[in-house]
């Protein structure tokens, strides 16, 4: 991955990461009880870790075969599950959106326990 390219993954993820603790934090009445949450079910109700992946797929134009070889490029080291079959598009697209989805609850998990120790 280009010098470029790796700057605009990182990025995507720093907003992907600040958008979805503020959206989590009002959900959740809090860090805490969004980390737990997160930890707990990261598709449960008010968290929906696999609606905000797609939404942000959506938002950053990722949602191609294009966009999830970006984003698999960055997460070449990352260990993923495989997806379900299907077209080489759509599981190219799954596959990077479970990895980013991976790396999105980590992320996340981390900045929330931040915030609950000295966010309040």
């Amino acid at each position: 991955m280009q010098l470029h390219e790796r700057q605009q993954f990182d990025f995507l993820l720093a907003t992907a990461v600040e958008r979805y603790v503020d959206t989590l934090i009002q959900r959740n009445e809090g860090a805490a009880n969004a980390l737990t949450r997160l930890q707990q079910n990261p598709n449960g109700d008010g968290i929906w870790l696999d609606r905000y992946v797609t939404a942000i797929f959506q938002d950053f134009l990722l949602d191609n075969a294009a966009g999830a070889c970006f984003v698999l490029q960055a997460l070449a080291r990352q260990i993923a599950p495989a997806p379900a079959a299907g077209s080489v598009e759509t599981m190219l697209l799954a596959l990077a959106k479970t990895a980013f989805a991976e790396l999105l609850r980590q992320k996340t998990a981390e900045f929330l326990e931040q915030e609950s120790m000295y966010g309040g």
